[in-house]
């Protein structure tokens, strides 16, 4: 028979792993000094020039004004076609995070034929540390796709409890031309035009060892109050069924997922947005549009009010 106590330690246990505390907050200028700009070549092969800090504070893509941090691409300047792609930022969080859940509060994100928009976590090495998309999609066509990129052993089961559409379950980027294992968000508005039509909203991950989980919350509902608030505890037993859920049943995610960074980007082109461009409906070809038409990229940015860190 077990003692009371340990039926005790079971339930605060069980009550301790969907409850956390607020370690990190991000908002206006203090994105500045939580991220650095990585000036690197696009591993996606986008017609892009990710620019370091200076650059990006001389023409404007990142700035701050209270609790408004704005990262952009250029929206001004017509490109040849030989020669670096359009100005934009990669950022990449200081800290690395396991065990987490992590809020964004995004009012606005980058739309236009050709954008490749993205906020994800990655480890070192990769994909053997793993990696989670936690927004992404490519040509203003949504919705909002949560996936996991790892290396081979990690499959998800087919019927799980998220409000989500999978679009494939087996998270091996070898085996699926690097697309993973995906969840499309069962709502218009996680995405693109939709997503700023309505002024945004939240995302939110949460990673254990024991599953990853992923939610959206449009601006134009109401989200559980410490998501909203950005409360200093958070319980995500009281957020309901998630938009995305990838369990560790047929996946061991402590060997498949390393300590992880926060990226915040925005690409052209490449090989996603890239690849699907003839089948999304804009004009010309993807490169031939990012290059000729500047003005497009005037809505390509991402308006962030914070992001919130919480850990055990």
């Amino acid at each position: 028979m077990f003692s009371k106590g340990f039926l005790l330690a079971c339930f605060a246990a069980q009550v301790f792993g969907a409850s956390y505390r607020q370690t990190d907050s991000h908002s206006g200028s203090s994105f500045l000094s939580a991220f650095s700009y990585e000036a690197i070549a696009d591993p996606t092969h986008g017609r892009v020039n990710y620019v370091d800090a200076g650059t990006a504070s001389a023409r404007n893509l990142t700035y701050a004004s209270g609790d408004r941090f704005i990262l952009r691409s250029d929206y001004t300047t017509k490109l040849g076609s030989g020669g670096a792609g359009r100005n934009s930022v990669r950022l990449k969080s200081n800290k690395q995070y396991t065990t987490s859940v992590m809020v964004f509060n995004v009012r606005h994100m980058p739309q236009g034929c050709g954008t490749w928009p993205a906020i994800w976590t990655v480890g070192g090495n990769w994909p053997n540390q793993g990696e989670i998309d936690i927004l992404e999609g490519v040509n203003d066509q949504g919705p909002n796709q949560a996936t996991l990129h790892t290396n081979a052993g990690c499959t998800m089961p087919a019927s799980r409890s998220q409000s989500g559409n999978a679009v494939q379950n087996n998270c091996d980027v070898a085996a699926t031309g690097n697309a993973g294992c995906g969840v499309q968000i069962n709502d218009s508005r996680s995405y693109g035009p939709a997503f700023n039509n309505a002024g945004g909203g939240w995302l939110a991950v949460e990673r254990t060892t024991s599953f990853i989980k992923v939610w959206f919350w449009s601006r134009a509902v109401s989200p559980p109050s410490d998501v909203a608030n950005g409360a200093a505890n958070v319980n995500t037993d009281g957020w309901g069924t998630p938009a995305a859920y990838f369990p560790s049943s047929s996946c061991n995610i402590s060997q498949k997922f390393g300590p992880h960074n926060i990226i915040i980007n925005l690409t052209f082109c490449g090989d996603w947005a890239g690849a699907v461009y003839g089948n999304s409906g804009c004009p010309s070809s993807c490169v031939d549009y990012v290059n000729n038409n500047p003005s497009a990229f005037s809505n390509a940015y991402f308006d962030f009010q914070w992001i919130k860190v919480y850990q055990p």
